[in-house]
């Protein structure tokens, strides 16, 4: 605990709720605010203009929630949003579940209706306690004024706790507008959480001894590392973990970044796509999962995982263990503590271990490179439209290491997964694959930007990505946010289109295209900066253009391929039947 008041223990403060609302989230160290306002909210607003707080209007709530992930994601700090009652409130559920599903720390403020006149058709009311209440870690209710300062605390708690995730407070219009009398030393934070990681877990000792035993023996592991690696903040536990015991390190899209790309153990991409991991992953004869659920898309749709191949998992829901795959040894606790407390089990075996897999790691960049030696033509691809393959290859040799790589559902986060490459260890790639909705780029852009002002931004989303989205060019010109967002204009929902084409044959193609849009002409008038690009041979300057302008938004309109038989990254393992063009890229 944090005193951050010498106030007299019996001394009040007076003020109304929406002031000790904006005032408990000075005292958290609140960064961005995103939110559209109503008038249950209005002193709240009030409160966080007097302070100075940098509160900040979106044109739709959902946005405001994808803003505030993001940028929770990068600075590991709560993302702060709000709404108003009725369609503010279920507007923020998709963002909310993204967030649930992805372990990302956030305090929403719901504006609800007057409890005097609850249920009498009040202008807006909906059920939306019934409605947030599954789309959140939490959801609390605000029935007594003086205890704002109280649950505004648990609210940050319960967000950077475990396994992190959103909190709902639920603000009735009275209590946000009526004035108290609060104990002026109950306005004070708990340090331990304003951020993650929050008050770390490690495994038992026993469960770490016999985890210990079966990775001591093991001549081809492999590490299936998620975005629990990015939650506890793991990068030297796990770089040291995985050099000191020589295993090589295969990432979900999530987990891209916990280990350098560019490291000769990292076995990139594991899953639905992947260069060499699955191979890797089916030859094992130990599997070691940090952070990871295992769900479908990891496994390829539960069928990755070799049968009676050992099976260790650690994460800090203890619920998760187990849940979608039998695990041999599971291990309760956060990734980084437990691979440090794995590690020093293994300490007087390391030596061993690390020359018994000599040879097996050395592997990997040999792997690597005929991957990428196969990959060539594409990566380099001179085709017209443009090939995917050399849109993110193009991204790989033009972003600096310390730069943001944001990645929409579909398409972008697929082929980004799959070819991108982070060049250090930590979040600078972020694909929304909580709920992988459409529509996260450019938002997630902006919150991202705001949350490291000083380093570039690039996101890619889809021409629907954008079309859901548009209004937010305002937002970031707006919120000086001087991001790049590459458009991947296929002139359809893309990947429906292609899975389509895959299963139907060519020309069955149903509610799937869209018209043809110049989007950096878009850009243009809404007073960003528009570049459209043809030639591939463009679009690398195209990219360094957009991350040299740190006055305004970038939009990069990329004309990428119409052929569905080269829409997909590699075989989707879904897919019943497989055309020719559908391949590995």
């Amino acid at each position: 605990m944090n005193d951050t008041t010498t106030a007299n223990p019996n001394s009040t403060r007076t003020m109304n709720g929406g002031e000790a609302l904006a005032e408990m989230l000075k005292l958290h160290d609140v960064g961005i605010l995103c939110g559209m306002g109503g008038f249950q909210l209005l002193p709240f607003y009030e409160a966080v203009r007097g302070l100075g707080l940098n509160h900040n209007l979106i044109n739709d709530e959902r946005t405001g929630v994808f803003i505030a992930d993001a940028y929770a994601r990068v600075t590991n700090r709560p993302g702060v949003c709000d709404g108003t009652l009725g369609p503010g409130a279920t507007n923020l559920v998709t963002g909310l579940v993204e967030s649930l599903s992805a372990g990302v720390p956030m305090v929403a403020l719901v504006g609800n209706t007057n409890r005097m006149h609850a249920w009498k058709n009040m202008t807006q009311e909906c059920r939306q306690i019934d409605i947030l209440t599954p789309a959140v870690k939490e959801l609390i209710r605000i029935e007594k004024g003086e205890r704002i300062p109280e649950l505004v605390r648990r609210a940050y708690a319960v967000a950077t706790t475990g396994r992190p995730g959103p909190v709902i407070l639920d603000v009735p219009e009275d209590v946000c507008h009526d004035t108290f009398d609060f104990a002026a030393d109950d306005f004070w934070a708990d340090e331990n959480s304003k951020s993650i990681p929050a008050r770390r877990i490690r495994p038992g000792a026993d469960d770490v001894a016999r985890a210990a035993a079966l990775l001591a023996t093991a001549k081809r592991p492999v590490l299936m590392v998620g975005g629990g690696v990015h939650l506890s903040d793991g990068y030297d536990a796990l770089l040291q973990f995985a050099e000191a015991l020589n295993i090589p390190v295969a990432h979900t899209m999530t987990g891209k970044g916990s280990l350098a790309c560019n490291h000769p153990l990292s076995a990139g991409l594991f899953g639905r796509y992947t260069r060499i991991a699955n191979d890797l992953i089916k030859s094992s004869d130990c599997l070691f999962a940090v952070g990871c659920k295992l769900g479908e898309i990891a496994t390829m749709r539960y069928g990755l995982l070799p049968e009676g191949v050992p099976l260790i998992q650690l994460d800090v829901p203890a619920e998760e263990l187990g849940r979608c795959s039998r695990v041999t040894e599971g291990l309760w606790g956060d990734a980084s503590e437990g691979l440090s407390a794995l590690l020093a089990e293994l300490s007087d075996s390391a030596a061993k271990q690390r020359a018994m897999r000599a040879d097996y790691v050395a592997e990997i960049p040999t792997r690597m490179n005929k991957w990428l030696d196969d990959a060539k033509p594409r990566l380099e691809s001179k085709d017209t439209p443009i090939n995917m393959a050399r849109m993110i290859n193009e991204l790989n040799n033009r972003m600096p290491a310390d730069s943001v790589l944001i990645a929409d559902g579909g398409f972008s986060a697929h082929w980004t997964g799959l070819i991108y490459d982070t060049k250090k260890a930590g979040r600078t790639y972020v694909p929304d694959r909580g709920l992988a909705s459409i529509g996260y780029g450019l938002p997630g852009a902006i919150g991202a930007q705001l949350g490291v002002p000083d380093q570039p931004v690039v996101a890619v989303t889809g021409d629907g990505g954008l079309n859901m989205t548009i209004g937010e060019l305002e937002t970031a010109l707006r919120m000086k946010t001087p991001i790049t967002l590459l458009v991947v204009n296929n002139a359809a929902s893309g990947y429906v289109k292609a899975l389509q084409h895959a299963m139907y044959g060519e020309g069955n193609y149903q509610s799937s295209e869209l018209m043809e849009t110049n989007c950096a002409n878009v850009a243009n008038a809404f007073g960003c900066q528009g570049i459209r690009v043809e030639d591939p041979e463009k679009l690398g300057d195209a990219i360094s253009a957009g991350i040299a302008e740190r006055n305004l938004p970038t939009v990069i309109d990329v004309v990428v391929t119409r052929d569905p038989e080269k829409m997909l990254p590699a075989v989707d393992s879904r897919i019943l039947k497989v055309e020719k063009g559908d391949r590995p890229v």
